[in-house]
């Protein structure tokens, strides 16, 4: 029988994926509240979530929506920080941010409803975030430790993949603007491929910067501008084959002139005012 979960990497071709649709707590989020620029508008939200979906379903990729109650979850529609995916199921991860605490267990309920097995569950004080855990290959999970993912989540991290061969490697997130902001490891980087990422090189940690020139990955620098509005969050579809915020024509150019194939969304209301891109609209379930 063919396994329908699973993937350990950010770039082997998207065969399933999880969204979520902008709900009624995410037309109402307080800005302040909830870190946005400003007050997203429902209905243009929800038209731009359904674009993206017809983007993903046009690239062949099959999407399944999260759809467990949440309510006053403003940032439940990104789905990609709840949960890890492995070849061995799934990790229910605890969030960092408190406002997001309940969509782990929501998760949980969706990916059980469709017969993904749960392989662990982080508890206690451990707190790990999707955004900041990178497949950097099948073997090597980096895990960015900053307001969001801590050293108990770490550990716990470690306890879930014993066994499986893969190392975790530490990377070290800097302040930048703060507990309130999100900077996950995935702020800083996107791999579109075994040697290709996209990366904002001024928040980079050093030793993480030697990792990547030491696996032969080539960067590709996206500016302060377009770090600004997510330039660095770009999904893979496969390899060499991305999706990503309509306003980064920078980072589009130099992705195309890399060899990439890159398709663009818009994201006004669902992702420059809430901090959330392509990758973490999206929940991969099966890569490869």
């Amino acid at each position: 029988m063919t396994q329908h979960y699973g993937g350990q990497s950010m770039f082997a071709p998207l065969q399933t994926v999880l969204v979520r649709r902008p709900d009624r707590a995410f037309g109402a989020a307080d800005p302040l509240l909830w870190h946005y620029t400003e007050q997203p508008y429902l209905p243009l939200a929800q038209q731009e979530h359904d674009a993206f979906v017809n983007t993903l379903l046009g690239n062949g990729v099959e999407v399944v929506y999260h759809d467990a109650p949440l309510p006053d979850h403003a940032d439940a529609i990104f789905v990609h920080d709840p949960v890890l995916m492995t070849d061995r199921g799934a990790i229910i991860l605890r969030m960092g941010k408190m406002l997001r605490s309940g969509e782990d267990e929501a998760m949980a309920l969706t990916l059980q409803r469709l017969g993904v097995p749960i392989l662990y569950r982080l508890s206690g004080e451990a707190t790990a975030e999707g955004g900041d855990l990178l497949w950097l290959d099948e073997r090597t999970l980096c895990v960015g430790l900053g307001f969001r993912t801590n050293a108990a989540g770490f550990a716990q991290l470690g306890e879930a993949l014993a066994g499986s061969g893969v190392e975790l490697v530490p990377v070290q997130l800097p302040y930048f603007e703060g507990p309130e902001a999100c900077l996950h490891l995935m702020s800083l980087i996107s791999l579109v491929d075994a040697d290709l990422a996209v990366v904002y090189r001024p928040l980079l940690p050093v030793p993480f910067y030697h990792l990547l020139v030491a696996h032969g990955v080539e960067l590709i620098d996206v500016s302060d501008e377009e770090f600004a509005t997510m330039g660095t969050n770009v999904l893979a579809l496969g390899p060499r084959h991305c999706l990503m915020l309509d306003h980064n024509h920078e980072t589009r150019a130099a992705l195309e002139e890399a060899g990439c194939r890159v398709a663009t969304y818009r994201g006004d209301e669902m992702s420059l005012k809430a901090e959330g891109g392509a990758t973490c609209l999206t929940r991969p379930i099966l890569r490869g």
